[in-house]
């Protein structure tokens, strides 16, 4: 891939238009084809990412499924949100139809195209569109826990004073209740990050909770999250673009486990190119278990 790749976005809502804005403002694919079933909603986010085209000699346009299904890089942002007092398994429930009517009208997708779902919840319906698509599994994955994560090494920064690309740790799991934080494995300079003094009074339980929750308290706030979510998909589409085979911990299918879950894995031009099976202690392989057994069980009832 290069500058000549062609990216589609599914989903012209307030998630799908910042990821668009984001890889405007990266100048690094040479077409954005931006997708959705409510057309006013559509014209007017391309109308309003035009007035931002002079930075960026990057094309956008509204295009169709069938054409979406072509590009290179399908970013699927469409889904229904939670509504009050839904559970889990209703929301499961709607967004299943919608992600089937949507890989449906794509086909026939694009034997080399790499399906990025970033629609909550993202390892279910990662793993329904692995079976949905035909693609290999390696081109289909979720962006998992890779914004968790991100919110995990920017607190520790904080808190011990470097770089937030100095701290090497992850958040694993569902992206989710179940999700943990893998704190046996995380390091900052070769150091482990649990031999840093400025963590011995710190609360890990609260830490792992204050990230989890984050997002419940930005919606709180102001409705929605979208910037960071925009920030993670730019990044993993600028590393498939360059073939730059960074460690990202996301939402791919594991064989172990049977199910779709995120752990570190090396991404490049081609998908997913291997996992990394990093250090765990026992309660955190009891944790990893836990979560996949939790995602298996919803998995089994959609597809065999």
């Amino acid at each position: 891939m290069g500058y000549g790749t062609r990216v589609a976005i599914i989903g012209a809502g307030s998630v799908g238009a910042t990821i668009a804005f984001a890889l405007l403002l990266q100048k690094i694919t040479s077409e954005i084809v931006l997708v959705d079933i409510d057309k006013e909603i559509v014209r007017g986010q391309i109308l309003d990412l035009s007035d931002a085209n002079f930075i960026s000699s990057t094309q956008i346009h509204y295009g169709t499924y069938q054409e979406a299904g072509q590009c290179d890089i399908i970013v699927i942002t469409a889904g229904a949100k939670q509504r009050p007092s839904e559970t889990r398994v209703e929301l499961i429930e709607r967004n299943y139809k919608i992600l089937e009517n949507v890989i449906g009208a794509m086909q026939p997708i694009n034997s080399g195209s790499i399906l990025l779902l970033v629609a909550n919840p993202v390892d279910i319906l990662t793993y329904i569109a692995q079976k949905l698509s035909g693609l290999p599994k390696k081109q289909v994955f979720g962006s998992g826990t890779f914004l968790d994560s991100a919110r995990f090494r920017l607190k520790i920064s904080s808190l011990i004073g470097v770089a937030e690309n100095a701290v090497h740790g992850y958040v694993l799991g569902e992206h989710g209740d179940s999700q943990f934080i893998a704190w046996s494995s995380a390091q900052v300079g070769g150091k482990p990050l649990l031999e840093f003094s400025e963590l011995e009074n710190v609360d890990k339980d609260a830490l792992a909770k204050e990230i989890s929750g984050k997002a419940y308290e930005i919606i709180k706030l102001k409705g929605a999250t979208y910037f960071g979510i925009a920030g993670c998909v730019s990044s993993l589409v600028q590393c498939i673009i360059l073939n730059q085979r960074l460690v990202r911990p996301l939402s791919t299918f594991i064989e172990e486990y049977g199910c779709v879950l995120s752990m570190p894995v090396v991404l490049g031009k081609n998908g997913i190119e291997r996992m990394i099976d990093v250090h765990l202690d026992s309660n955190e392989k009891i944790k990893l278990q836990q979560s996949a057994a939790a995602l298996k069980e919803i998995c089994d009832k959609y597809i065999k």
